[in-house]
């Protein structure tokens, strides 16, 4: 529930004619193979390039908030600002854009993909120094402006690292890839939040003023986007997006009718798939009832009597720790087992950690036991966002429309969390905390009806057999 923001294996065998030479049977990795392949040289471009994705987001959010917040600005205009991570939602609408363009020389040079990574990520550069010199006490109008261009920024850079993600690693990597990403991602956030904030004490320390030292230390983590440059220079450009870019409709001469073809071609290519309706429908109930329960966690916390010092230790502590491994032990267990058998396990896991939610309730106010309602929960949903996010990638198999299509499809996953959740303080005070946590478990249902409909349809030996002909 608090694990962010997102790869297969193969198909269950249903009958002994379903049985191919990419099943189950065929393709168990051994134990060695299913570690080393963190170790494998396209799994860490991709650990690195979510550390580059998770240090923007609080630069222009809670660290933003807490400068804004010590030279004066009014609560009142702080909470405005909770708009600049618009950007974040709505990127589905300008992923066609990377699609179907490519970078003036960077493109040429470095290929589309990375072209375009090298152009986000000199942005960011860009707009979080631009940031720093900014005065929020005098100007809160220019700070937003720069801090809506530094989350457009990010935002950018999130699609096309997915897309980079998604077309680099085969399929017996991308779950990997995911865990490696999140682990990362999370250190990115957690450098640019604390860290960030350690880092302005520390200039204040050195003599600095505050202003000066907030704005080297915004200057920092400029520099830390570095890393990222690096890790795309490093890399190489995925295969598939060679191709891609040899595609008629990608050498159309007119740039606003190939964003236009990009865009209804990405639309028209997953709608006319077999069971599209109840893939997508799938795709918005996954993470629901996770969310659900989600939404009232930390109200939850502090009405059952701890201390907001209790929860924010325990899950800046245990609960980081837990998310970590839950989500390489999500990318082993992707690695390891058929996909549909994964997403069984993890729609599960998530469910049954919304009971231990219930049980919280009824104990009250004890620390251990919140200490390991916060650990189930944490490393749960863990493993069931990085095998949903396996299933996600497995669903952009077409190189001309990754960026378009990942970006909908997690916008699409965002609906339960922001909307179908939005009613979740209603229920739980109409029916109390331990009914209320037991009926988030049962929004699990409908996830659980509609994954066994695809199972039980060809649905994942087609994704199987796509993956197959990939590598």
């Amino acid at each position: 529930m608090l694990v962010p923001n997102p790869v297969l294996s193969h198909t269950v065998a249903m009958t002994p004619t379903d049985i191919t030479p990419t099943s189950e049977t065929a393709a168990r990795p051994s134990f060695a193979e299913t570690v080393t392949v963190y170790l494998r040289p396209r799994v860490l471009i991709v650990m690195f390039l979510g550390f580059s994705a998770g240090l923007p987001l609080a630069l222009s959010g809670s660290t933003l908030l807490v400068w804004m917040r010590e030279t004066g600005v009014d609560l009142g205009t702080i909470g405005l600002f909770a708009l600049v991570g618009t950007p974040y939602t709505l990127k589905f609408a300008w992923a066609p854009i990377v699609d179907a363009l490519d970078v003036p020389i960077l493109s040429r040079l470095l290929g589309r993909r990375r072209g375009w990574l090298v152009l986000t990520q000199i942005l960011l550069i860009a707009t979080i120094v631009g940031l720093s010199v900014c005065d929020p006490a005098r100007s809160p109008a220019l700070v937003a402006a720069g801090a809506l261009l530094v989350a457009t920024a990010s935002a950018t850079q999130d699609i096309v690292i997915d897309a980079f993600r998604v077309e680099s690693l085969p399929e017996n990597e991308q779950a990997a890839g995911m865990a490696s990403y999140v682990a990362a991602y999370r250190i990115g956030m957690l450098a640019s939040t604390a860290g960030a904030l350690f880092l302005v004490s520390g200039f204040e320390v050195m003599g600095f003023d505050k202003a000066s030292a907030w704005t080297w230390g915004y200057i920092t983590m400029a520099a830390l986007v570095g890393i990222g440059i690096v890790t795309t220079l490093l890399a190489t450009e995925p295969a598939a997006s060679e191709r891609a870019q040899r595609d008629p409709s990608h050498t159309i001469d007119n740039p606003a009718r190939r964003v236009m073809v990009a865009a209804t071609g990405a639309f028209s290519e997953f709608l006319t798939r077999d069971n599209a309706v109840l893939v997508l429908a799938f795709v918005i109930f996954f993470k629901f009832c996770d969310a659900f329960a989600g939404a009232m966690t930390a109200p939850f916390v502090i009405d059952l009597g701890f201390s907001r010092n209790d929860y924010a230790t325990i899950v800046k502590g245990v609960g980081l720790a837990a998310t970590l491994i839950g989500g390489f032990v999500g990318g082993t267990l992707a690695r390891a087992y058929p996909l549909v058998t994964a997403l069984w396990i993890g729609a599960l896991l998530q469910t049954a950690s919304n009971l231990v939610f219930a049980w919280q309730a009824m104990v009250g106010v004890n620390l251990w036991a919140l200490t390991l309602t916060i650990i189930v929960e944490n490393f749960t949903g863990a493993i069931g966002t990085v095998v949903f996010v396996a299933y996600l990638s497995a669903l952009c198999n077409s190189p001309l429309h990754t960026a378009t299509q990942y970006a909908l499809l997690t916008a699409l996953a965002a609906i339960g969390r922001t909307y179908l959740s939005s009613g979740a303080g209603y229920v739980a005070e109409a029916s109390g905390w331990v009914t209320f946590f037991m009926l988030s478990a049962v929004a699990a249902v409908p996830s659980f009806v509609l994954l066994a409909w695809l199972q039980r349809t060809d649905h994942f030996a087609a994704l199987a057999k796509r993956s197959a002909q990939d590598t």
